[in-house]
């Protein structure tokens, strides 16, 4: 099993950031990010938690205590083409992304506890 170190570095590289883009997207310094990725240093564990939101991986996957998943599918081919844009768009406009999809996907499980 990978270290947290190891984890970090490959499930960063399958998703496609770079260290410089999860660090601004964590909102610290890339020279921060670097040393978690090197094992000089560790993240809080509230850090590790929003780094495995980020990822959408379990914190097993990251630290290393389970295999990470390779790939996820998005079937709908227009969703998918808006999710390959989204890494480019400003983070406050990722954020607000994140809220209306987490109200969408709430919404919807609360029409089917009501409805089943």
């Amino acid at each position: 099993m990978a270290s947290l170190p190891a984890s970090l570095k490959e499930i960063r590289k399958t998703k496609g950031l770079t260290q410089a883009r999860l660090a601004e997207i964590l909102e610290i310094s890339p020279r921060v990010y670097n040393r978690w990725e090197k094992g000089t240093a560790t993240p809080y564990l509230d850090t590790v938690i929003q780094i495995a939101d980020i990822f959408n991986v379990e914190l097993d996957e990251l630290v290393g205590r389970k295999e990470p998943k390779k790939d996820f599918v998005i079937h709908n081919h227009r969703l998918f083409e808006l999710v390959q844009q989204i890494d480019h768009l400003p983070d406050e406009d990722q954020k607000a992304l994140i809220i209306l999809l987490d109200s969408l996907i709430k919404k919807n499980k609360l029409e089917q506890l009501v409805s089943g």
